[in-house]
């Protein structure tokens, strides 16, 4: 510290000299008392002397002690306003440097909220003074179409980036910067017209000689464009030009919102004409949406068309994981399930792992090929609560919450899933929910053991499944009403389920067509397609699960532990294998380690009554 800062804390140099010498007068004195009283042990004469001297000595002390004793006062007086005035010379320069630092920082701030800033800023409108009077202005003009853009944008369920949207006099702020005049926000407003990448709107509103209105907008990077109207009519014209502003400034969001509000057609025609001059950045997420569109419109290409557009979005952007999830969403649905595998560990392996960069939400297709229902239902609920409670795939498969519904029943929760049913509204236009739905209490049925409802079920899905929208998404769902149909007595629903056999290539309708089989009794051509379900997924449980029950089904007890050994590798949290390998084990006489399996299996179907009585039976043995 300097030299002046340590005397003001511990002293001012300029006191040293009166202490020194009032030190030194005090020394002399004693120095001479001592002389004096050496001298007058050895003479009478001097000892008298001294004794008068040392009297008048001490008169003249007792007359100058208070003197010297208020001086020494004002002394110590003096010496303590010299350091309080240096200390607060101190803590003055102290908040100088700290009411500097922070301007500073607050000027880094500001600058670096101005570089970064990427907002669509709408100014104020012209409008004529005749529309004054109707209470339009150019303020009002400009927040109408503001409050436009906003609806907009909340009803978008797309993945592109979103950008803020404000109006030009949002943020405001009244105090002034010293000594300039200036007020922060026009500071702020300057920086981020030197240096942001805000998007300006502005437009003007006019009067037509017939009456009408004429609002035209425009802004830097958007064409001019008028809409026209009856004086009435305001609230469509900003429709219409929020709805301009929002494709040319967002054309990723505004595809998205096209394809998942019913507008496929608009979405395919939009996206094509904006790719080439879209910036590189909104690209991906444009080819995105204009898959999700060909696949909304459905048709029996639709998803072939499609996917070649989804893989694009993982070349453009390596880290784009819709892309990856809506690949392997279109292989799934194209019967190339061993590919969904393939796809889904790619991604794992970019992201760095499945609790790396990737959040879990883009897992759904990989985790439902492989039978990884409890983490496909968390996904689900995730994603669900993340989009205003509808989910990101309402526009192809049907309201989110049912997909929910078919995950707790297949982690056999039949009434947790039947309450998710009950309270889903389902909209009955849409031929996605409806088929889903029948799908969700086919299952709940089936868990039940209540065949006849469930076979009831799956007719409603069978007459939603002609229509190319549904047997497009999900064309593997009809298999699964043919095991119902034949436990009814329904053998040729069953065998129209599965017809014509090989054309979809799904290791669930291959495993089923064994179960149908060895129903019937041909335990010898049933083995036929069980093997062949595994030769088609190799990569997929549910294969080598089936095959495993119908070995013990018919007592080869060795071979179905084999084959629930490797489901358990293949779906290591999929219950069902665990529980009919805890089952065998139960069987061989085995019920410690029976229970081990059991107790396995609980943590994936936690609700299953089953699996909670086989665990009570086993802890009994």
């Amino acid at each position: 510290m300097p030299e002046g800062v340590i005397g003001g804390m511990l002293g001012d140099e300029d006191e040293r000299p009166e202490l020194e010498e009032a030190l030194s007068e005090a020394n002399a004195e004693g120095f001479t008392a001592a002389i004096v009283h050496q001298a007058s042990q050895e003479d009478p004469d001097v000892a008298h002397e001294a004794a008068a001297f040392l009297r008048v000595q001490t008169e003249h002390l007792h007359e100058e002690h208070p003197l010297r004793l208020a001086h020494l006062k004002n002394q110590l007086r003096e010496q303590h306003l010299r350091r309080f005035g240096m200390r607060l010379r101190v803590g003055f320069q102290l908040i100088v440097v700290l009411l500097s630092f922070g301007v500073f920082i607050g000027a880094v701030l500001l600058v670096r909220d101005a570089v970064s800033s990427h907002a669509v800023v709408i100014d104020p409108f012209d409008t004529p003074p005749s529309l004054a009077q109707n209470g339009v202005n150019g303020k009002t003009a400009a927040a109408g179409l503001l409050d436009v853009l906003t609806k907009i944008q909340n009803a978008t369920h797309g993945d592109a980036e979103r950008r803020s949207l404000s109006n030009a006099w949002t943020n405001e702020i009244s105090i002034e910067v010293p000594e300039t005049g200036v007020s922060i926000a026009q500071i702020e407003h300057a920086l981020q017209t030197r240096f942001g990448h805000d998007q300006h709107i502005n437009g003007d509103l006019v009067q037509t000689a017939n009456g009408g209105l004429t609002l035209t907008v425009r802004g830097n990077g958007i064409q001019p464009k008028s809409f026209s109207g009856a004086n009435t009519e305001l609230d469509k014209l900003l429709t219409q030009a929020g709805e301009y502003v929002y494709s040319q400034s967002q054309p990723g969001l505004w595809s998205a919102y096209l394809a998942d509000h019913g507008r496929p057609d608009e979405a395919i025609q939009f996206a094509r004409g904006v790719y080439n001059t879209a910036p590189a950045s909104e690209r991906p997420y444009i080819l995105n949406s204009w898959a999700n569109a060909l696949v909304a419109k459905g048709g029996t290409d639709a998803m072939r068309e499609a996917l070649p557009l989804y893989r694009k979005t993982v070349q453009l952007k390596p880290d784009y994981w819709p892309g990856y999830n809506n690949v392997m969403f279109a292989l799934a649905s194209l019967g190339d399930e061993e590919g969904v595998v393939h796809v889904g560990e790619q991604m794992i392996q970019v992201a760095g792992g499945r609790k790396g960069r990737l959040a879990e939400g883009y897992l759904a297709n990989y985790d439902q090929i492989v039978w990884n229902i409890p983490d496909e239902r968390a996904e689900s609920i995730a994603d669900m609560e993340s989009h205003g409670g509808l989910g990101s795939s309402t526009a192809i498969s049907g309201s989110e919450n049912l997909n929910i519904a078919q995950f707790e029943a297949q982690m056999h929760d039949p009434d947790a899933a039947e309450m998710r049913v009950k309270t889903t509204p389902i909209d009955p236009k849409s031929l996605p929910d409806f088929s889903l739905a029948s799908f969700d209490r086919a299952l709940i049925a089936e868990e039940r053991g209540d065949m006849k409802t469930a076979a009831a079920e799956w007719d409603k899905l069978m007459v939603a499944y002609k229509d190319p929208v549904v047997s497009a998404a999900n064309p593997q769902t009809v298999c699964y009403a043919a095991v119902s149909y034949q436990k009814t007595g329904q053998s040729a629903k069953a065998d129209a389920a599965l017809l014509p056999p090989g054309s979809l290539t799904f290791v669930d309708c291959y495993r089923f067509h064994g179960d149908v089989l060895d129903l019937r009794g041909n335990w010898p051509e049933a083995q036929l397609w069980y093997a062949k379900a595994i030769q088609l997924g190799p990569s997929i449980p549910s294969g080598y699960y089936s095959w495993g029950m119908a070995l013990m089904r018919h007592g080869d007890l060795s071979g179905a532990a084999i084959q629930f050994q490797v489901a358990n590798q293949k779906g290591s949290h999929w219950a069902d294998p665990l529980k009919a390998w805890g089952d065998l084990l139960m069987k061989q006489g085995k019920p410690k380690e029976a229970l081990s399996k059991y107790n396995q299996a609980l943590k994936y179907a936690p609700n299953w009554k089953e699996l909670k009585e086989a665990i009570k039976t086993g802890t009994t043995h």
